[in-house]
């Protein structure tokens, strides 16, 4: 084997290995090591160039295997797209591994060290969530969601807590150096923080009794015309099901993302329909619509009769999901996004906004792939109740995808301190509290409801009320400080 290739191997191997601490794995121990380990042999490269290399190696293994469920959208309509699946998994992992390479390349051009990538690569991330539309799903802080530690996201967020995590690998790290085998227990300890569950102590809840409805439509079923009747029929019969004696009704009824799969300008007798099972409780569920030329990912609020109340646009789409860049010219060539809508795609609506269950209080929805975006959740206009996430997770696969879209609701919850109610369309759905544990789900390929208890909010947490910013505060403060060490080291040299 050539040296350049294992100089690939090993760090790409490393970076496989720190992707086990995402779901379905959820090793967060393993991930917090890998890092250590990586940052332990990028410590002897005294070269910008190979340091840039490397990273790209360690970041390519990562993302690899994080995001390995990639192909699945891709094999929804193989006949059309399954040629692009392979492209997809390479494209995004060298996606995601160019923004380490920078940081990497930019850690070496700052210092000799490795206390450096504490401010490199969190905020590398801090600019994978943004730049582009922003993709950051994969952060380090997402596996920190079913530790104690993750806890911190209520104060940190996710970009505190990458700084957090990646300060954890550079004490690893360092005490590798000085240490040498002595070090393993300093990384037993430190990695024990992120093995301690949550406390299972029964969340605190109120009146409010939400259905949540899973029809289990796969993707490539989903609009076929013999099989929509069936799933229609199915959400209908589980939402007039009898209740749990134990909760009595529900207050409410949460369809998913694109639930029916007619327009909703000619959807009103289906609506009265859907109203009448839900015996004229409240009903939210998605659907397209359009408006003039336009075409929106909506979910909609049904009062008594089926009328529609109010209603939300997603404003976070996918690009070359749901839209298309330069979608119109690139139609021309028969280019076409997964989910189009004519060339570009749905269009954006206004941005995050607040629904109004009047008694049930105010929440915030959210479509699918926006709960990924902390900084979108941050944005409501005033502070929800609560979330509700309504998803079609069967784009996702049967897998890590679904888990990890899980995994990132779960993230909203702690952030915020606010429980989010999740209907997913083939799973998981479930009531998540304010301490991103599950009181209530469904498994992926199940399909059915659940009715659960709305959990209690806890009092706005330090991240819903700074947002990013203490993020950005302590990378500077970091900064700095490793700054002015540095210069006094020249000086006492």
């Amino acid at each position: 084997m050539s040296s350049r290739l294992l100089r690939f191997l090993t760090p790409a191997g490393l970076g496989a290995v720190a992707a086990l601490g995402q779901a379905p794995f959820d090793f967060p121990a393993v991930m917090l090591v890998a890092m250590a380990a990586a940052f332990f042999l990028w410590a002897k490269i005294s070269n910008s160039r190979e340091g840039a290399a490397f990273g790209f190696a360690f970041g390519f293994g990562y993302f690899a295997v994080c995001l390995h469920w990639i192909v699945s959208p891709f094999l929804v309509d193989a006949a059309r797209h399954g040629w692009m699946a392979p492209f997809a998994v390479v494209l995004m992992a060298a996606g995601g591994a160019l923004f380490w390479t920078a940081a990497f390349w930019a850690a070496r051009r700052l210092g000799r060290g490795i206390d450096w990538l504490i401010v490199t690569l969190p905020a590398i991330e801090f600019l994978r969530a943004y730049i582009f539309t922003g993709f950051p799903w994969g952060a380090p802080a997402q596996a920190t969601v079913n530790s104690i530690l993750g806890q911190g996201l209520s104060v940190f967020g996710p970009h505190g807590m990458n700084i957090v995590l990646v300060t954890l690998a550079v004490v690893i790290a360092r005490s590798a150096q000085r240490w040498g085998y002595w070090s393993v227990l300093v990384a037993v300890g430190i990695s024990s923080l992120l093995m301690v569950p949550v406390m299972r102590s029964d969340a605190l809840l109120t009146g409010t009794v939400l259905r949540l409805v899973q029809p289990n439509a796969p993707q490539a079923e989903k609009w076929d015309p013999d099989k929509i009747g069936i799933f229609y029929a199915r959400q209908l019969a589980f939402t007039a099901a009898e209740p749990d004696p134990a909760l009595g009704a529900p207050d409410a009824v949460v369809w998913p993302e694109t639930a029916i799969p007619w327009n909703l300008t000619h959807a009103q007798p289906i609506l009265a329909e859907i109203s009448a099972a839900a015996a004229g409780k409240p009903v939210l569920l998605g659907v397209q619509r359009t408006e003039g030329e336009r075409y929106f990912n909506t979910l909609v609020l049904l009062g008594g009769g089926g009328q529609v109340t109010q209603l939300y646009d997603k404003h976070h789409l996918v690009p070359f999901g749901e839209y298309m860049p330069l979608g119109d010219f690139l139609a021309r060539f028969g280019i076409y996004g997964l989910a189009p809508q004519h060339g570009a795609g749905f269009s954006s609506g206004p941005g995050a906004a607040l629904m109004d269950l009047g008694p049930l209080g105010r929440f915030l929805p959210l479509i699918c792939y926006e709960a990924v975006f902390a900084h979108d959740v941050n944005a409501a206009p005033a502070r929800p109740d609560f979330i509700i996430h309504a998803t079609n997770d069967a784009w996702f696969g049967t897998h890590a995808g679904p888990q990890q879209h899980l995994a990132q609701a779960r993230m909203r919850a702690i952030e915020q301190g606010l429980p989010v109610a999740r209907a997913a369309n083939t799973g998981i759905s479930a009531m998540i509290d304010p301490y991103g544990r599950l009181t209530n789900s469904l498994g992926l390929g199940q399909a059915g409801y659940i009715d659960a208890a709305l959990p209690q909010a806890r009092m706005p947490t330090f991240y819903s009320r700074t947002g990013d910013w203490a993020a950005l505060v302590l990378l500077l403060a970091i900064a700095g400080v490793l700054r002015f060490r540095g210069r006094l080291r020249a000086l006492a040299q």
